[in-house]
């Protein structure tokens, strides 16, 4: 199968090793994503951060040839358990229809300390939108 690496463009791929999203076959996978602007800032609230992270995990898909509509898993990890409610309305609003499966997590800290939350993603591409039977 082909493997599609996507950059985000930032140097730490090359320094780290890693890509901000793979697509093998119908598969994307879209790492663990912060809530950054390009010039470093990160919005104060956990609710906003989350849209941040969301709208670049939606570039990655695009990128890849991919939607939100085709994520089967999204997981969140957040550094203080109150933000869960406005981190998860802002979950519901991007994957109203498609409720993919969710781990939601906290965790002692992420990487950056301005930053409250980071999500992860994997869609598959080719998935039936139509009910099971």
């Amino acid at each position: 199968m082909h493997r599609q690496p996507i950059s985000s463009g930032s140097p730490w791929e090359l320094t780290v090793g890693y890509s901000r999203a793979v697509r093998v076959g119908e598969r994307v996978f879209v790492d663990g994503t912060a809530p950054e602007f390009d010039d470093g800032s990160c919005p104060a609230d956990g609710g906003e951060q989350a849209t941040r992270c969301l709208d670049i995990i939606g570039m990655a898909l695009a990128d890849a040839g991919s939607s939100s509509a085709d994520v089967v898993r999204t997981r969140i990890s957040l550094i203080d358990a109150a933000d869960s409610e406005a981190v998860g309305r802002v979950h519901g609003q991007i994957f109203p229809d498609i409720r993919p499966a969710n781990t939601t997590v906290v965790v002692a800290a992420l990487l950056d300390e301005k930053w409250k939350v980071e999500i992860e993603v994997e869609a598959i591409i080719t998935l039936e939108r139509s009910p099971m039977s």
